[in-house]
């Protein structure tokens, strides 16, 4: 049972590659996507195990490593004090005649986003209907016409959506002066789009590249080698919880276990040469070597503008 809870956003940095295992119509190396709604996701297995490994290489402390997350071997042990929810979709970076793209949303993941928020999300999740859009501001508009790839819509400001945008300007992403574009970006260019024109965005724009294997012998591309991969774009924004027990571990040492507060707190914040997840940089899922999957996390704090 977990006794501690904290809602974390993650801000794509790069392309991020979190592989589906399985090949979808040409796209070879599809990413992972919830089966009801098409909406791309971060598996918590995945995102667990990237943390895992990552403390692996910055922390001296291994044993503290096992305390958290469990032990690598005899897994019987006892479990880990940790777990990683699904990282869900907030908002998807759509290209736009104006402001070059804009941060798209829906009513479902804004209603996802709000269930796992809790009371710290104050406002109201808007209605929209298909083929119109609901913005935090109008300045965005063209002749009152919202412009997204080759699609028109419908545009009006509205006041929730302004509400919501100032929201996640203050929590969802972290303070300094590097992110002070990217605040005001999503502050200004949210816009809110029907489920189902949301849908058809977060399955048609995501970022697909071609790849080719090379041969070892020759050192040139290999003979019926090209392959796709699809990445999640940059500037794409998800959120999940990250839950925490009291450490589970057994024996004489029981008297010294973390309780959820702290464990929570290990993870997530710099103590001494250990550096948490708040406010850092993450790689996660495939080709790493590339420069793909690196996330910035930041751990909400529910505060208002």
């Amino acid at each position: 049972m977990f006794e501690a809870q904290q809602l974390v956003f993650y801000s794509c940095v790069s392309p991020v590659h979190m592989g589906a295992g399985q090949a979808i119509g040409v796209i070879d190396n599809p990413i992972q996507r919830e089966v009801h709604t098409g909406h791309p996701l971060i598996a918590g297995s995945g995102l667990k195990g990237a943390v895992r490994h990552h403390f692996t290489r910055t922390w001296k402390d291994s044993e503290l490593i096992s305390r958290l997350f469990g032990p690598e071997r005899n897994a019987s042990d006892h479990a880990g004090a940790i777990a990683f929810s699904d990282a869900t979709l907030v908002t998807f970076p759509v290209r736009s005649l104006r402001n070059a793209f804009l941060h798209a949303t829906c009513p479902s993941a804004l209603a996802r986003l709000k269930r796992i928020a809790g009371s710290t999300a104050t406002w109201a999740v808007p209605t929209v209907s298909e083929g119109s859009a609901q913005l935090a501001s109008a300045a965005i508009l063209t002749n009152q016409r919202l412009l997204l790839e080759v699609f028109d819509f419908a545009g009006a400001a509205n006041s929730k959506v302004t509400a919501i945008a100032e929201w996640l300007a203050a929590n969802a992403l972290p303070p300094g002066d590097e992110h002070d574009f990217f605040r005001s970006k999503l502050r200004n260019d949210l816009v809110v789009l029907s489920d189902t024109d949301f849908g058809h965005f977060v399955r048609n724009a995501t970022v697909v590249e071609a790849h080719v294997r090379i041969d070892d012998q020759t050192g040139a591309a290999a003979a019926g080698a090209l392959f796709y991969t699809e990445n999640l774009p940059p500037e794409s924004l998800l959120a999940g919880l990250l839950l925490a027990s009291v450490e589970r571990r057994k024996g004489p040492e029981k008297d010294h276990l973390y309780d959820a507060d702290r464990v929570l707190a290990a993870v997530l914040h710099d103590q001494g040469e250990r550096h948490g997840l708040h406010d850092h940089l993450l790689q996660v899922g495939g080709d790493a070597t590339t420069g793909r999957g690196l996330l910035v996390i930041h751990a909400a704090t529910g505060d208002r503008p």
